[in-house]
């Protein structure tokens, strides 16, 4: 299925490709970089455990609403669905504030004071202030407007264009189906990273391109690109990076399996037609072990079959825009 957002950088363009390239075996797969999540939902569930994460807290937030709080999501979208640029910088201004509360929080730390004596009771309340913060609905709902409303999903100017967001419940009900047995984290990549590492661990990593970082809303500097590659080059699993094709960044890599791929420049489309975005997939393994395991010949009821059964490593099927899963001009973002 296509991703819930539009998100910048996404891999919609560039998921076949990945797929492809993962390794034939793993027992767990960790999104480091999750964004949109594309590579996550454009594959089947996988039988191992899955993981995903973002340092951004919106969209752990979002993602986390939309797997364990569904029905309130949806709810609390369904009132006054209006597409206004008030609005839009209404929501905006909403999400600026520091501290967001669930209905209960109240309730709930006031029990946790009355029932139990320091040390405990801070404790507790800590750890209810950090649940009320990851599944907060009205937080979660606010940001999927935004960037359902903005201009390329980019959350920043209004898009100025008519849109309904109840178009959007049927995927957003798909995607919680999807979900159900995900991970969802909210932490530093090199925290993540160290967590989830095993030997039968594959993580992909999709972290903000280097020199491009000004377009992301979590800060990446020079030096988080070196902690990335020195996190990596430690871990007993496999990984897989992708990465703008540039100089700094196939000798900061160097030591790995580096590959070159193109996809369509969306940026550049309406402007020249047919352009091409030049990227790297970085690996500490042999991306061709996928590929080679593969039958070199198929006859046409074993093709057909592929087809009814949506092989995930490989498709070249036209993907469609349904259920409004993509809104806005995307082509700045996917």
């Amino acid at each position: 299925m296509n991703s819930i957002i539009s998100w910048v950088g996404g891999k919609k363009a560039l998921r076949d490709l990945i797929y492809l390239r993962m390794p034939k075996q793993y027992d767990r797969y960790i999104e480091v970089f999750g964004g949109g999540g594309w590579v996550l939902f454009g594959k089947p569930p996988d039988k191992c455990m899955e993981v995903y994460n973002d340092f951004n807290s919106n969209l752990a937030n979002l993602f986390y609403c939309v797997k364990e709080r569904p029905m309130a999501l949806i709810r609390e979208l369904s009132f006054l669905p209006l597409n206004s640029r008030d609005e839009f910088f209404t929501l905006r201004k909403f999400l600026t504030m520091e501290e967001f509360k669930s209905e209960h929080l109240s309730e709930e730390l006031e029990i946790a004071n009355h029932f139990l004596k320091e040390p405990e009771a801070a404790e507790i309340c800590n750890i209810l202030k950090e649940r009320a913060e990851v599944g907060d609905v009205k937080r979660a709902a606010a940001f999927y407007k935004i960037i359902r409303y903005s201009y390329g999903s980019g959350c920043t100017s209004y898009g100025c264009q008519p849109f309904d967001i109840r178009k959007t419940f049927t995927i957003l009900w798909e995607a919680n189906r999807r979900l159900k047995d995900t991970v969802i984290e909210n932490k530093d990549f090199e925290a993540l990273i160290r967590q989830y590492d095993r030997p039968n661990a594959f993580f992909y990593c999709d972290p903000p391109y280097f020199e491009t970082e000004g377009h992301y809303e979590v800060v990446f500097k020079k030096e988080d690109h070196v902690r990335l590659r020195d996190t990596l080059a430690s871990i007993q699993g496999k990984f897989m990076v992708s990465y703008n094709d540039c100089a700094y960044i196939r000798e900061l890599y160097q030591d790995f399996h580096i590959e070159a791929v193109t996809r369509i420049n969306n940026l550049a489309q309406r402007y020249d037609n047919g352009s091409e975005f030049p990227e790297v997939l970085i690996a500490n393994y042999d991306m061709e072990e996928r590929r080679n395991s593969l039958p070199m010949q198929m006859n046409l009821f074993e093709m057909l079959n592929n087809q009814k059964t949506s092989v995930w490593y490989g498709s070249n099927k036209k993907e469609e825009d349904e259920n409004g899963s993509v809104s806005g001009d995307d082509r700045n973002t996917e």
